[in-house]
């Protein structure tokens, strides 16, 4: 087992912002309004199994399926792309259904707003170029972070403020779009190596 920290920390960093769990404050402190409690444990260790089980099982079901993994990171680059416009922008590209509040700590919380397209593909597109050790490594960690910010987020959310969020979304939305670039052109020129 080789653990990087330099691997580590930019794996953390890409899902940390892909994630936005900052950024979702609102919307967790609206689901805990419409639902009165949510289960920070419960939501995290979902979101976490989503994840770790889709870094091991994702490669396998894209070669079902005939696709390579620097197709599916050029793809999870457009998503990231994507995702990025919408913090910096403060735009919605991608909404979100509405659901039983019921099993709101499972969904939307653990899945899609955690556990989401935007996550899931980033973690291929990050095993494209990282060591898997590595990365369950950042998603720990990343999950361990997700947990203390339901946990805390009435208070987060006082401390920073709408202005604070705000422009904290800003922040990561240009470091995930400088990472969405930066994939793209890895694993597009990989591409073309291969054909």
């Amino acid at each position: 087992m080789q653990l990087n920290f330099k691997e580590i920390f930019t794996a953390f960093m890409v899902l940390f912002a892909v994630i936005d769990i900052i950024g979702n404050i609102p919307i967790i402190i609206d689901l805990r309004k419409k639902v009165g409690h949510i289960q920070s444990e419960k939501a995290s260790i979902i979101a976490g199994i989503i994840l770790i089980l889709f870094l091991f099982l994702g490669q396998n079901i894209l070669s079902l399926i005939g696709i390579g993994v620097n197709s599916f990171a050029v793809a999870g680059a457009f998503i990231l792309f994507f995702i990025a416009l919408e913090m910096i922008l403060g735009i919605t590209l991608y909404k979100h259904e509405e659901t039983d509040i019921s099993t709101a700590s499972v969904f939307p919380l653990a899945f899609p707003l955690i556990a989401g397209p935007g996550s899931l593909t980033t973690l291929l597109s990050l095993r494209a170029e990282f060591r898997l050790e590595n990365i369950i490594v950042a998603i720990i960690v990343n999950v361990i972070i997700i947990f203390i910010v339901l946990k805390t987020s009435a208070k987060i959310e006082r401390f920073l403020g709408p202005n604070g969020i705000s422009i904290i979304r800003k922040v990561f939305g240009v470091i995930l779009l400088a990472i969405a670039v930066k994939l793209f052109a890895h694993n597009i020129k990989a591409l073309f190596e291969v054909s």
